[in-house]
């Protein structure tokens, strides 16, 4: 395998080269770059690259402005020091996005992923990548508009406890332990929640990770959850979303 380095930090494209050995002594470093100017010329000409390491910040500006002034189809690892570029990452052909300082684990899952996108045809990359990137920007509900009467209210999603469904209504219950009815139901809810702080436990319940005091084993391969305001029928994982659960908690 052919690459490229863009990076304008020495010891960063001597770290990363070193890994790239470690992982696979057949990869081929076969041109350093430090700045935009320089990756603009060089892809320029006709090389045939089969992958590209590229830094975001560069010694004479930002990387995103190569892609304004020449195409590049080559697929990319981005590498930086900073998180917020990620969107912008996968508007390119990026296959994945490494956070500096890189470890050898996190390379050799991103060369993996490269290998997969490879196995792939064209249409099936970009697929790929314009899923990742409408995952990255997707924007969940953050608050929820709720009645105390005859008065609106509303409660932000970091003070709820869980969502429960009963004789076919939703409601919402805080975290200080008020209750209210809500239109959605669960199967909306699991759409519109952000799945880093929601899970579905069961048909009943999608509980607020900050909410889950203590987990415990339960018969039949189950788990059970203690969680306030959460009524012990209702506070047990269903067997099929065991594995799914234990995921979520480990992300």
């Amino acid at each position: 395998m052919k690459v490229v380095i863009i990076e304008d930090e020495k010891p960063s494209a001597r770290h990363l080269k070193n890994l790239l050995q470690n992982i696979d002594n057949t990869i081929e470093v076969i041109k350093y770059l430090d700045t935009v100017k320089s990756t603009i010329d060089y892809f320029k000409e006709d090389n045939h690259i089969d992958l590209i390491f590229l830094d975001i910040h560069l010694a004479d500006g930002n990387s995103f402005e190569i892609f304004t002034i020449i195409p590049i189809n080559t697929p990319i690892i981005f590498t930086t020091a900073f998180d917020n570029y990620a969107i912008q990452a996968f508007k390119q052909n990026s296959v994945d996005y490494l956070l500096k300082p890189i470890i050898e684990k996190e390379l050799q899952f991103a060369l993996e992923k490269y290998k997969k996108f490879k196995e792939n045809d064209n249409s099936a990359i970009i697929e790929i990548i314009a899923k990742a990137y409408q995952n990255a920007n997707k924007s969940y509900k953050s608050r929820f508009l709720v009645k105390k009467g005859q008065l609106l209210d509303y409660v932000a999603s970091e003070e709820i406890n869980h969502f429960e469904t009963k004789d076919s209504l939703s409601y919402l219950i805080t975290i200080k332990g008020n209750r209210y009815n809500i239109e959605n139901t669960l199967d909306e809810l699991e759409k519109l929640l952000d799945p880093i702080y929601f899970f579905r436990i069961n048909r009943k319940i999608i509980i607020q990770i900050k909410s889950i005091q203590k987990i415990s084993n339960y018969f039949n391969s189950r788990l059970v959850i203690i969680s306030n305001y959460l009524e012990s029928d209702s506070s047990i994982v269903s067997r099929e979303r065991v594995i799914d659960f234990k995921q979520w908690l480990d992300k």
